[in-house]
């Protein structure tokens, strides 16, 4: 045990009483308990779980404790729970074990009073730890492998409750009842043998085992005679007469029968479930597999008709009762699977079951196997990998029968000789080995293989000493080896061959036999196969460097798929094009200019021609390709499209047509007629003007539809004519009148946002399958009360939420503006999500993140909700390791929900450097798994991530080899995902790790736009692609729909999501601490106008989630409202007052300037209930009743301008003190009346200019705010805060027409009227002026400041 160190604090032997003014933990009880008598110290706690990073400090520990803790790095906390893990999680037996990472598991069963220590990770497997083992040690271990490398931060995890989701320490072995059940079921019960009633009942000892029932001759006997009935092909009943009693009845012509009473209806159901199981299997097969067994049950080995016996995952010994060593009892057994259970070495034992036809051993850690495994004369099937083998004994060629010898993942640098004499052996399994050449003379010699798996080894070269050819190997895999040049043309036989991934820049085969030939992602420039292959049926070459097509392959008869994509193609031979075999035909990606003509008809099926320079389609390709069903030609320079029929009828099949990206225009649309049979049609991107009415009537079978960037201004009526369309894309044009598609019956997914709608006219009821509608980004669209009341039905409903005066008015950093896109595909569910905070930690930076689950949606939203939180906290600790502990802290905050599922992510923070907040701009950008973000500088992408997959690193890929995780044909590592990095999927630690890259660097002025995609986007999309794309687009979230909109076009079927950042660094960055707000100029008003922030599907959160937000994300998403007081909010809620930060551009504005002030102004009416003082005639224009109260909230504007002069009144209503300047030249003065019935508002000049409005605005969905936050729709429809008819007059306040009293009349003397009308005059002429300036410099799209 290690040492207690110096000072006053407590050894770990050392037994405290905890001091008198403890305080309790959160949730918990006051004080602690001594350990037991000499035992190391301990500390029953009552923990309520805290994800805080400053557990040393909390409550918990006294402070003799956390002194004695921080003395020394080596020291820590132990949590141990007790035996059940439900309970334990409440609190109710666990304790904190004080110690250092020299004590062992045995002192601490002694200060506990315990036998034994258990370990348990990622809530799976629980393991005895050996009295040797140091469980703090374990602790830090695993932590470092995680990817803390600060002892003092990996002590501050080790002491955190959260950890328990990943690592555990039981004082007594957990183990479910289900699981107990499974093994083995006793008691003692009433038995009665036979059908007949001969018998009588008596109390006896029976047992549910493996595959027998055992029933004990005498009561409560362990031993002596049991009566065995096995239950394989038998069956159990429920007996009638007889409550909660079952019968049990074995197979055969001697059938025998117990029935057997129970007590409970509980138990008599456990019973019978468990023996209809085993009665339903065909064979004697026990399944014990992840049972955290150490030994099988000894009632098991009364089942000695068990043929296959499965113990996988579990911890089994190698000798004592119940152990390997006694599995040679059962004498029937001829399936073992003995894989992952950390034996270590290869039990000598089961060389003794001489029975085995079949042995399974895998992922076990062997260095070597004995020579007495020749004694498995039988064994048929033999898997070792995942193990340490270097070399396999001679003994083992004795084993004439073996067929199957799995080798994978071991560390064999060689073909192993003994396989020569294995002469049954017909597939050599070495994949992730450590062969450097292949030696095809040796393979030669075993002339009885015939498949051959080499993927994930280190190949360079193959090498051939002699010309002898090989006439038996028909199946190759060279998968991801580092091969340059590769000839087997010696393989005459040769089938099927394998060798993507490599960097081969020629391949040499042999035609004979090959059929099939995948040498996707080489350097391939030329690729020889003689002869010419006659059966070849499949050719893929995709993402190489071929010039031309080979002259083989347009030779080929039988080739019914050929993938040459992504290479250096200018032409394409008519050959190909006319073949009469050809179905599959993928091309994009080349310079093709033109296709040849097609004289003859041709089988094609699918025909992709993506990202080609072509101009137009062969005239008679939809004449002579009938069998055509998929097109791809997106990404071109088409201006039109060949005709489909000749005559009046046309017998096109095509069914799927993406044309995104080209120069078509309306003259296309006629054509389009020509196959009626079509389901999906993609347009995008085009010059489309108008979309005949007539034509698309025809369309009857259209399921999809994506007119989105063109120039439409309507879509047309006849739209109601495809009764089978579930998906309208239709954004970024010109459209203002809403389409009649609410009536059609299985429209799924509406999408018209950045368009120009006004009104909305929808029937009284919507569309059941209706999921998601986006309105988003219409800047003139107004939606009344009743309108959204029934979109409140819609799961996904996002439209622009105008900023409520009530709610926060926090605005975004001139220096940055986002969009958010998030589509789902052809998938049902939504697994990507969005983080997008353009005002963060009270100050001007921006966080910005994405994450995606593939196929789960938890996780996203997780993180979603929490890691902003995460880097907040860690950013305050000024920690230089900031962003990758919040990765590392997030992974933790998962929980059990990250134990079996798994997310990539990408995390971009805008922010100045922490030593110097004066500095310009930085980004640092954190990522896992395949989520990406790239910078657009001066035009060009520059990546910022890495990509963690088995595919696209290597590095990645060797360790995980190296760390023994079976990759399975697929790529996944374990056969579950292809990441390498993730936060979640705590289970496949240690091959999946949630430390992610790191990359910072200082903006320039040169950057102009961050791009943050998911795995689906970048697949599909190149960097200077996307960035090309968007960078002429000034909305964001234009600009993020596109990319998801060509991302789809472009063949991506699976859940896509996009984020573009716009970047606005100047040389001299602004860091006044004014959220952004446009700070005062000369004059005292705004020199610019700022865009307001609010949180949307193009700014903040684009998928709705229904977890609650923390107070972070509250206050950084939604705001907090303007003010002259900026108060930072700490960890705790507490606010810590600041000094305003500012610039030496923006000095801190003197006193005299005023400055917008925003209030809130309730007036109410107590004795109308219609909303009318007593002397109106008409209700107040502009304002709504809710009852007898009319509430009207209003912004309080005090502002002094030139040419600007207001008489004061004796009583004003307004507040006096400054506050951030408003973006809109409107003022309003407040008066306070006589009369307490009449409450007046008087506009004291017009709006200064029109509000500029964000096109990346809030989105609102339905009942899910896109800030996360659940807020019933109508209580945000109570709220009284806008007029209906406010927004049509372009106003973003309210201003009710005055209603005046006869006494607050003003009268103007006779004298004086020409006077006034003079002054009248020169400040109307005057404010015209100003608004002409103004237009002139630019219109401004307006912005509504009242909330709906």
């Amino acid at each position: 045990m290690g040492e207690a160190g110096p000072g006053p604090g407590p050894g770990p032997r050392e037994t405290l009483e905890p001091e008198e003014d403890e305080v309790a933990a959160p949730g918990g009880s006051r004080g602690g308990r001594a350990g037991p008598r000499g035992g190391i110290r301990v500390l029953k706690r009552n923990v309520k779980r805290n994800g805080s990073r400053s557990c040393l400090n909390r409550s918990r520990f006294s402070s003799r404790e956390r002194d004695w803790l921080k003395e020394d790095v080596g020291r820590g906390c132990v949590y141990v729970y007790g035996r059940d893990s439900a309970a334990a999680a409440s609190s109710s037996d666990l304790r904190l074990v004080l110690c250092t990472v020299g004590t062992p598991a045995s002192e601490i069963c002694d200060g506990e009073g315990r036998k034994n220590l258990f370990l348990q990770l990622h809530g799976d497997l629980v393991r005895r730890l050996e009295p040797t083992e140091k469980p703090l040690q374990i602790v830090y271990d695993y932590l470092a492998g995680l990817g803390f490398d600060d002892p003092v931060r990996m002590q501050e995890e080790a002491a955190n409750s959260d950890l328990s989701c990943m690592i555990r320490f039981y004082s007594e072995k957990p183990c479910q009842v289900e699981q107990l059940d499974r093994i083995l079921l006793s008691g003692v019960y009433n038995v009665r043998k036979g059908k007949t009633q001969l018998h009588k009942w008596a109390e006896r000892l029976v047992i549910l085992c493996g595959t027998c029932l055992i029933v004990s001759s005498v009561k409560d006997s362990h031993t002596g005679k049991m009566h065995i009935l096995p239950l394989i092909g038998g069956k159990v009943e429920e007996m009638k007469r007889r409550q909660y009693t079952l019968a049990f009845t074995s197979a055969g012509a001697q059938a025998q029968t117990y029935h057997v009473s129970f007590e409970t209806l509980a138990e008599c159901q456990r019973w019978h479930r468990q023996a209809s199981t085993v009665v339903s299997m065909r064979l004697s097969m026990v399944d014990l597999s992840c049972y955290s067994l150490e030994e099988v049950p000894e009632y098991l080995f009364y089942s000695q008709d068990i043929i296959y016996l499965n113990l996988r995952h579990n911890f089994m010994r190698s000798s004592g009762a119940g152990s390997l060593d006694s599995l040679c009892r059962f004498s029937q057994l001829k399936s073992l699977n003995l894989s992952h259970n950390r034996l270590g070495e290869f039990p000598v034992s089961l060389c003794e079951i001489s029975t085995l036809t079949e042995l399974n051993i895998s992922c076990n850690g062997l260095h070597y196997l004995p020579s007495q495994i020749g004694k498995l004369l039988n064994l048929q099937t033999f898997w070792l990998d995942g193990n340490f083998l270097t070399s396999l004994p001679e003994e083992l060629g004795s084993l004439q029968q073996l067929s199957c010898l799995g080798l994978s993942f071991n560390n064999f640098c060689e073909l192993p000789a003994i396989c020569e004499k294995l002469i049954i052996l017909d597939k050599l399994a070495l994949a992730g080995n450590l062969l450097e050449t292949l030696d095809l003379a040796v393979l030669n010699r075993m002339s009885h293989i015939k498949s051959v798996d080499l993927r994930l080894n280190n190949l360079k070269r193959a090498v051939a000493d002699t010309l002898e050819g090989n006439k038996s190997v028909t199946y190759m895999d060279l998968r991801d080896n580092r091969m340059t040049d590769l000839d087997l043309s010696s393989l005459g036989s040769l089938e099927q061959l394998h060798c993507e991934r490599n960097k081969l820049k020629e391949l040499t085969l042999s035609g004979f036999s090959l059929r099939a030939l995948y040498a996707n992602s080489n350097c391939l420039t030329a690729v020889n196969i003689y002869p010419v292959p006659g059966q070849l049926t499949c050719l893929e070459l995709s993402h190489n460097q071929l010039q031309c097509v080979p002259d083989w392959a347009c030779e080929a008869k039988k080739l019914e798929v050929l993938d040459v994509s992504y290479n250096l193609l200018v032409e394409l031979p008519s050959r190909i094009l006319s073949s009469l075999s050809l179905r599959k035909l993928m091309v994009g990606h080349n310079h093709l200019q033109s296709l040849p003509p097609l004289l003859e008809h041709i089988p094609l099926e699918v025909l992709d021609l993506q990202h080609n320079l072509l101009t137009k389609l062969p005239e008679t390709l939809f004449v002579k390709a009938l069998n055509l069903r998929y097109l791809n030609a997106s990404a071109n320079s088409l201006e039109s499209l060949p005709s489909a029929c000749t005559g009046e009828e046309s017998l096109s099949m095509l069914q799927l047509l993406y044309l995104t990206n080209n120069n078509l225009t309306d003259q296309c649309i006629p054509v389009l007629v020509g196959h009626p049979s079509l389901r999906i049609l993609h347009l995008a991107n085009n010059n489309l003007q108008t979309f005949p009415a007539s034509k698309l009537s025809k369309l009857e079978h259209l399921e999809e539809l994506n007119l989105s960037g063109n120039k439409l201004k309507t879509i047309p009526t006849t739209v109601a004519n495809c009764k089978l369309l579930h998906t309208l894309i239709a954004h970024s044009n010109e459209i203002s009148i809403f389409p009649e598609i609410l009536h059609l019956p299985r429209i799924q997914f509406v999408d018209l946002s950045c368009n120009e709608l006004t009104e909305i006219l929808i029937p009284e009821a919507l569309p059941g399958a209706l999921q998601e509608l986006d309105l988003s980004g219409n800047t003139n669209l107004v939606l009344e009360h009743k309108t959204l009341d029934i979109f409140s039905h819609i799961t996904t409903l996002k439209i622009d939420a105008k900023p409520s005066l009530t709610a926060d008015l926090a605005l975004t950093s001139t220096f940055w503006s986002h969009g958010v896109a998030e589509m789902a595909g052809q998938r049902n569910k939504l697994c990507v999500s969005s983080l997008a905070l353009g005002n963060f930690a009270e100050g001007v930076e921006a966080v910005y993140g994405m994450f995606d689950g593939d196929k789960n949606e938890e996780l996203p939203r997780l993180l979603q909700c929490t890691m902003a939180d995460v880097l907040l906290e860690e950013v305050q600790q000024s920690d230089t390791m900031f962003m990758s502990n919040t990765f590392l802290v997030s992974h933790r905050k998962l929980g059990m929900a990250g134990q079996k599922l798994g997310c990539s992510a990408v995390l971009c923070y805008i922010h100045h450097d922490v030593a110097d907040p004066a500095s310009n701009f930085s980004l640092t950008v954190a990522n896992v798994g395949t989520c990406q973000a790239i910078l657009c500088r001066s035009g060009k992408p520059l990546p910022l991530c890495k990509v963690f997959s088995l595919e696209q690193c290597s590095e990645e890929a060797k360790r995980v080899k190296e760390q023994k995780a079976i990759i399975t044909e697929d790529n996944k590592v374990n056969g579950v995902t292809c990441c390498t990095r993730m936060l979640g999927c705590t289970y496949l630690h240690p091959w999946i790790l949630p430390k992610p890259h790191v990359n910072s660097f200082p903006l320039t002025v040169q950057d102009e736009l961050l791009l943050l995609g998911n795995k689906a986007l970048w697949e599909h999309l190149s960097y200077t692609e996307a960035v090309s794309a968007v960078r002429h687009l000034h909305d964001p979230l234009a600009a993020a729909k596109k990319l998801c909109t060509l991302a789809q076009s472009y063949g991506c079927q699976d859940n896509v999501g996009a984020m573009v950042v716009c970047l606005n660094i100047s040389e001299d960055n602004c860091t006044c601490e004014m959220h952004g707000l446009t700070l005062p100029g000369p004059g005292g008003f705004s020199s610019t106008t700022t865009k307001l922030a609010t949180p949307s599907s193009s700014s903040g959160i684009a998928s709705e989630f229904s977890s609650e937000l923390s107070a972070s994300e509250v206050s950084s998403e939604v705001g907090s409202t303007a003010s002259d007081e900026h108060n930072a909010v700490g960890l705790d809620g507490s606010l810590l007052p600041r000094q305003e930060r500012r610039c030496s551009l923006h000095p801190v504005p003197p006193s005299s300037i005023f400055q917008r002030q925003p209030s809130s102004a309730t007036f109410s009416s107590n004795q109308s209930d219609n909303g009318l003082d007593s002397d109106d005639e008409q209700p107040v224009e502009g304002v709504m009743t809710n009852g007898s109260k009319v509430e009207v909230e209003v912004d309080i504007h005090c502002c002094r301008g030139k040419g600007l002069e207001f008489e004061t009144p004796a009583a004003e209503y307004s507040s006096s003190a400054p506050g951030p300047e408003d973006d809109s030249g409107l003022v309003l003065i407040i008066r306070r009346q006589n009369s307490v019935n009449s409450n007046t508002v008087q506009r004291g000049v017009k709006e200064k200019c029109e509000l500029q409005k964000s096109l990346s605005t809030c989105c609102l969905y339905g009942k899910k705010l896109s800030n996360g936050s659940i807020v019933p729709l109508e209580e945000s429809l109570n709220l009284i805060e806008v007029a209906t008819e406010a927004p049509k007059k372009k106003t973003g306040y309210f201003a009710a027409p005055s209603q005046m009293e006869p006494e607050d009349q003003f009268v103007v003397p006779p004298d004086l009227e020409e006077e006034v009308k003079e002054q009248m005059k020169q400040h109307q002429d005057n404010g015209a002026d100003q608004e002409k300036k103004e237009e002139h410099a630019g219109a401004l799209p307006e912005e509504f400041d009242t909330a709906l």
